[in-house]
């Protein structure tokens, strides 16, 4: 685990720095800049990936009924606008975040089994971080503002050794 890099709440002090963030083109048309989410709703929780202290990527986590969108699991997560900062992409922080997710969801969201996404079928970089973060292809289809997107999901569950 990268020590200097960590998942977390939102702080009030840092919406000034993620108010700032900007993205290639490219890019907005699959995510939102963390300013479209200054205010929390009920059910979405805005975390905030840090290198040093410092905000350097932004994501929501929902629990509520906007999950079903995705899912029929009353248990899981869903991940959305996931973003790193323009300057800060290319130093493998949304790879090292996505590996700390599982743990930090589970110690963070307990009874709460699986994390879901949603990925645009034209955005093959996100889909290479996710499958290498050990998310996998649900087979399910939606459709976004920017096309066909695949369903991903990961599970949270910790699989127990098998004994003889």
């Amino acid at each position: 685990m990268n020590k200097n890099l960590e998942l977390g709440y939102v702080k009030q002090e840092e919406m000034e720095a993620l108010n700032t963030f900007e993205l290639p083109e490219e890019q907005l048309q699959f995510t939102s800049l963390p300013q479209k989410y200054e205010r929390e709703e009920e059910g979405q929780h805005r975390i905030v990936i840090r290198k040093n202290g410092k905000p350097v990527g932004f994501l929501l986590l929902y629990t509520s009924d906007f999950i079903y969108s995705c899912t029929d699991n009353p248990r899981a997560l869903l991940l959305k606008a996931l973003s790193i900062n323009r300057q800060e992409q290319g130093k493998g922080y949304a790879g090292k975040a996505m590996e700390q997710l599982k743990t930090f969801a589970a110690e963070t969201f307990p009874g709460r089994n699986e994390i879901v996404l949603t990925v645009n079928r034209r955005n093959t970089a996100a889909q290479r971080l996710y499958e290498k973060a050990g998310f996998h292809d649900t087979g399910r289809r939606k459709m976004g503002p920017a096309g066909e997107q695949y369903v991903m999901s990961l599970s949270l569950e910790i699989k127990q050794p098998k004994s003889n």
